[in-house]
Order: C-alpha cells, then sequence, then structure tokens
C-alpha cells in the first residue's frame, strides 16, 4: 500500500484512534491506520465495566469489536512504526519503517506508554493482577489486599481510592520521601487499612495464572528480600509520551503530551490529535473515544475545506 494516497492517516490503534477511524470512513474519506499493535493499554485490561453499553467486557474483546467495526467501513490497517512526518504539497508524507504513504489529513492517537519496572514477572502479569490504572480496575478489589508501587500524586490518589474498597492497602516507595503535594500525603495518616512500606525496590513478581506476590528487596540492607502476598498491585510511576519525533513539526507541553484545541486541532494545520497522548486532563477508554470523534470530525471539515469535497454529515450515511 505505500505510495497510495489517502485522505486520512491515523496513527494509533487504540479507541481513540479506532473510532477517529470510523467516524471518517463513515464519511467515506479514504483511512489508513498505522499502528504497532492494535489496544495499547486497553488490550492488557482484563476486565472493563465503565464503557457505557456494555456492562463488562474484556479489553482485548472491546478492541475486536472495535477493529471488525472499521473493517467493516473500509477501513485498512498498516502494523508498522511511523518514523517521520513531512509536509508535502497538498498534505502530508508519513513514512514507516517499510514504506511511505501520503495523505491530506493525519490525526495521531498513539497514546502513553506506562512506565514499568523492568522486573521479572511484570510482563506475564500485566493485566492478570498488575495495572496501571486504579481508576479503571479498583473496583475488582473489593475486599482484597492491594499494592501500589509510586511516591507522585497519581500513587497517593490511587491509594485514596483503593482504601475505600480494599481490605488492606500497601504503598511501596522507593524512598523514604514522597513527591506527591503534601495536602495528598498528609490524607495518609487518616486510613486504618494503609501500610507504607518505605525505602524499597521491586526486585519481581510471583504467581500462577495471576499475580500472587511481589518479591521485595529493602534498599537500606537492614533486612533480606522478603515477599508480601497481594491480589493485585497498581504501577502508578508515570507514563511516557513517545513524542520525540515530532518536535519541530506540532507544539508539545514539556513532558511531551500533543498540545490541541477543543477539536482536536494542533498548532499545524492537517494535524489532529485525540486520546491520552494529548493534553486531554482525564486518561479513559471513553474519553478517548469521544476525542478520535471529535478530531475526525474536525479533519473531515478540514479536508472539504481544503480539497473542496462534499462530506455528508455523519448522519446522511446511507447504508450499502
Amino acid at each position: 500500500m505505500s505510495n497510495i494516497r489517502y485522505e486520512v492517516i491515523i496513527i494509533g490503534g487504540g479507541p481513540a484512534g479506532l473510532t477517529a477511524a470510523v467516524y471518517t470512513l463513515r464519511k467515506e474519506l479514504k483511512t489508513l491506520i498505522i499502528a504497532q499493535d492494535l489496544g495499547g493499554q486497553v488490550a492488557m485490561t482484563h476486565e472493563i465495566e465503565n464503557y457505557p453499553g456494555l456492562d463488562l467486557i474484556s479489553g482485548p474483546e472491546l478492541i475486536t469489536k472495535m477493529r471488525q467495526q472499521v473493517e467493516k467501513f473500509g477501513g485498512q490497517f498498516v502494523f508498522d512504526q511511523v518514523t517521520k512526518i513531512e509536509l508535502i504539497d497538498g498534505g502530508y508524507q508519513v513514512r514507516t519503517n517499510t514504506g511511505e504513504f501520503t495523505t491530506v489529513a493525519i490525526i495521531l492517537a498513539f497514546g502513553l506508554t506506562p512506565r514499568g519496572l523492568g522486573v521479572t514477572g511484570e510482563e506475564q502479569f500485566k493485566g492478570r493482577g498488575i495495572s496501571f490504572c486504579a481508576t479503571c480496575d479498583a473496583p475488582f478489589y473489593k475486599g482484597k489486599t492491594v499494592a501500589v508501587v509510586g511516591g507522585g500524586n497519581s500513587a497517593i490518589g490511587a491509594v485514596i481510592e483503593l482504601t475505600k474498597i480494599a481490605k488492606k492497602v500497601y504503598l511501596l516507595h522507593r524512598r523514604e520521601v514522597f513527591v506527591a503535594d503534601s495536602i495528598l500525603v498528609e490524607r495518609l495518616d487518616t486510613f486504618d487499612n494503609l501500610e507504607k512500606i518505605l525505602d524499597v525496590d521491586i526486585v519481581g513478581f510471583k504467581g500462577d495464572k495471576k499475580l500472587e506476590k511481589i518479591v521485595i528487596q529493602d534498599k537500606t540492607g537492614q533486612k533480606a528480600d522478603f515477599e508480601l502476598a497481594v491480589d493485585g498491585t497498581f504501577l502508578e510511576i508515570g507514563h511516557i509520551a513517545k513524542t520525540d519525533w515530532l518536535k519541530g513539526l506540532i507544539d508539545l507541553t514539556e513532558a511531551g503530551q500533543i498540545i490541541v484545541d477543543e477539536r482536536g486541532q494542533t498548532n499545524q494545520a492537517g494535524i489532529f490529535a485525540a486520546g491520552d497522548v494529548t493534553t486531554s486532563p482525564y486518561k479513559q477508554i471513553v474519553i478517548a473515544a469521544g476525542d478520535g470523534a471529535k478530531a475526525a470530525l474536525a479533519a473531515s471539515n478540514y479536508i472539504s475545506k481544503t480539497t473542496g469535497k462534499t462530506i455528508l454529515p455523519d448522519w446522511g450515511k446511507k447504508k450499502k
């Protein structure tokens, strides 16, 4: 499919990108989705119960349904890594490791990458006891024992949320001092079911089909390695926006997130962005999907204005 000209290229295969594709395809815009994989963080989520209308669904199942919907409308996929975007006459050239594609408009929707610990068992238990989102997964641990790893605002926020429903919460931090806001740190002393374990390193995770234990090393050297029995662990040590390759093309925050307006437009005409990789404050599946829809509608209007193509409203699309 190299050298084929598209009207929209979507970079990213998570909820934001797949939703954007549904909207551009229903407007009969020639659309290509380029992604290294489908689903992103959602694909690592075992159960989702806060996506409207679906009650309870697994992350992989939700992404499969989204992909099928995109394919039903004629969407095309290329599984590769985008390495460069260049401005050309009439649009943009998108380069990947194996090909080049041209397009009128681009929607960036490749999400954030959770920071991991890089220890034994981490990959094995992602979605099977290891989570990166307390807001998403906390309800599944009602009455159970969990651990939160981290010392910033997101970690303390996760602790505050989990203490309301879990039987026991451990807060594991590699330092003795927290970097979170003091007002949040002060609240930690008000929870009877919270135990802080400080100045430690996580060196591994153990279990059979799901996570059962955390292997912990005392950084002071006063105690030998020990294991902590838990039902789940939340890694709240931040996320990475892998956007260095976009510097000089669009505006980014200091943290690398893509700056967009309320329609998903970046500072570069014809380049839009949606989902977790943007400055959108809430990182949730349904919000990412909504962002994708907005960016797709904005991109459609941009294409109509720049090419003169008549685009029917979404509700005017006839079934084939």
